[in-house]
């Protein structure tokens, strides 16, 4: 049996909200793992904002407070938030705790490396840039059991022959990831083919001030997720030339490979290189006339791309799988 303890949600979540819409990356990834791996293993979440308890085909959903009675699991898997895995431990000392890292933490948190350490507790970070920047951020401490698994993209994603608008762009994100710059860069490349649009799917879970509103944009809310799919499978590509945001993973950079949609994005930040592994899609997004050159060429040949198949659900299971079952010995040895 484990746990999984989410302290950051605005409020409970349960697979039924993976089809409605809105829902974040990290959420949307605990519950896809969660429902594979509940056919073999017992599972039990504590969340912040439930009210109430439900058994779902992910688990068992609990509030947050209940996490910190006795004996809720052998193994604890918190997200996001370290200081809540130090206080796990006190409230069950004999348990493997692991935090699920998600995020890139801020300067004000170098000391969680020795809280981590004198804990006990693991770090499972959602890419291996991600876990690298990790540790490079953390080098001052103590060393800490640091590994990664991808996160997972949904479940039959592949092109369907949909045909593609060349004047249609994607920005698939909640708008803090660098709206502002994006729509800048948008507004350049449309001073130059007038024709082109910009469709904006915003998950709507963090209200964001972007500027003024480029000509061409059309914003498409929250959308549900197969209606998001079919967003993409329309679109000359999905449109993330920003600098400002790093991704620890980018799901909806993995999602768009699946479906054979390209990505425009920043070369040289977070875990874009490791995401977006087809050559040629990738350049310097601060550069106005690289952008236009490659929606250009785009709009007469737009390449092919491939979804990489240690996104899939099942194989990254299979690693959470291969993690859980390791006694905990092993894990603690598997220090950067």
């Amino acid at each position: 049996m484990i746990a999984l303890v989410d302290p950051c949600c605005a409020r409970g979540y349960a697979p039924d909200a993976l089809l409605a819409g809105g829902l974040g990356g990290t959420e949307a990834t605990v519950l896809r793992v969660t429902t594979a791996l509940s056919r073999d293993i017992a599972v039990v979440h504590f969340q912040r904002g439930r009210t109430f308890a439900e058994d779902t085909a992910a688990g068992w959903m609990r509030p947050l407070e209940d996490a910190f009675a006795p004996g809720v699991a052998p193994t604890i898997v918190v997200i996001n938030a370290w200081k809540v895995a130090c206080k796990l431990r006190k409230a069950h000392p004999d348990a493997r705790i692991v935090l699920w890292l998600h995020i890139h933490p801020g300067r004000h948190n170098r000391p969680m490396a020795q809280a981590l350490a004198d804990a006990g507790v693991e770090v499972v970070c959602v890419s291996a840039s991600h876990a690298t920047s990790l540790r490079r951020f953390l080098s001052d401490g103590p060393a800490l059991a640091i590994s990664h698994i991808h996160n997972p993209i949904a479940r039959g994603l592949a092109p369907d022959g949909t045909p593609h608008d060349p004047d249609r762009l994607l920005f698939a994100s909640s708008p803090h990831k660098g709206l502002s710059q994006v729509f800048a860069r948008f507004r350049a490349a449309r001073a130059a083919i007038p024709t082109l649009t910009l469709a904006v799917a915003d998950p709507g879970y963090l209200a964001w001030d972007t500027g003024p509103v480029p000509d061409g944009v059309t914003f498409l809310g929250a959308l549900p997720h197969g209606a998001l799919i079919a967003q993409m499978r329309r679109a000359l590509c999905l449109f993330y030339p920003q600098t400002h945001f790093s991704e620890t993973f980018g799901l909806v950079m993995a999602e768009t490979q699946a479906v054979g949609l390209p990505v425009l994005a920043h070369d040289a930040i977070g875990a874009n290189a490791e995401v977006v592994s087809s050559p040629g899609q990738l350049l310097d997004a601060s550069d106005d006339a690289a952008i236009l050159a490659r929606l250009t060429a785009w709009r007469t040949n737009r390449p092919t791309v491939t979804g990489n198949p240690a996104f899939t659900l099942d194989a990254v299971s299979d690693r959470w799988r291969d993690l859980l079952h390791a006694p905990r010995a092993v894990a603690m040895e598997r220090v950067a």
